[in-house]
C-alpha cells in the first residue's frame, strides 16, 4: 500500500538562520522539497522530481530552537505527477504547542531509472478535508500552468523585439 503521510520532526538550528537572527526562507524550502520527496517517493515507489511549488505562504517565522514539524500528504495524482500539500508549523520543544508557519503545494514526476515519467498509483480523496485538499491541490496545479503559459507567451514577446 502507498504511503499517503510523511512527517519530519527535528530542531531549527544557528545554521538555519538569516541575517535577522530567524530561520532563512530557503532553508524552509529546502525542508519542503525533502518532506515532499519522501511523500512523493513513498507513495509512486519510484524516484521523483520536483516540478513546482505554488501557493507558499509565510505566516511567521521559525526561530532557532523551535520544534520543526514538516508534515506532506498526497492531495491529487495525474498520470505520472502528484500535487503534495505540506505543512510546517513549530513551537516551543517544552510545551510541544506548534502553530503553523506556512503551507504550499509541490508537485513531483516519479522516473524510471532512464529518466522518463513513470505511472503513479491513483490517489482517492475519502473525507470531506481529503476532497477539499485535493480541490485546492487541482486548483494551483491549473494556476501554475496558466502562469507558465503566460511566461512562455512573454519571454518569446521579449525574444522577438
Amino acid at each position: 500500500m502507498p504511503q499517503q503521510k510523511t512527517t519530519f520532526r527535528f530542531l531549527a538550528e544557528p545554521t538555519d538562520v538569516n541575517f535577522g537572527g530567524k530561520v532563512h526562507g530557503g532553508v524552509v524550502m529546502k525542508w519542503i522539497d525533502q518532506a515532499g520527496y519522501a511523500c512523493a517517493a513513498g507513495w509512486s515507489g519510484s524516484y521523483c522530481v520536483t516540478v513546482s511549488v505554488a501557493g507558499v505562504r509565510f505566516h511567521r517565522p521559525i526561530l532557532v530552537g523551535q520544534v520543526v514539524e514538516v508534515s506532506a500528504q498526497i492531495a491529487h495524482t495525474g498520470k505520472t505527477s502528484m500535487q503534495i500539500f505540506i505543512r510546517v508549523r513549530s513551537g516551543d520543544p517544552k510545551t510541544q504547542h506548534l502553530v503553523e508557519t506556512n503551507h504550499c503545494i509541490i508537485s513531483f514526476v516519479a522516473m524510471d531509472q532512464a529518466g522518463y515519467p513513470v505511472d503513479v498509483p491513483k490517489y482517492v480523496a475519502k473525507t470531506d478535508e481529503e476532497k477539499r485538499l485535493e480541490q485546492y491541490a487541482i486548483k494551483m496545479k491549473d494556476i501554475a500552468i496558466e502562469t507558465e503559459t503566460l511566461l512562455q507567451k512573454t519571454v518569446h514577446l521579449e525574444e522577438d523585439k
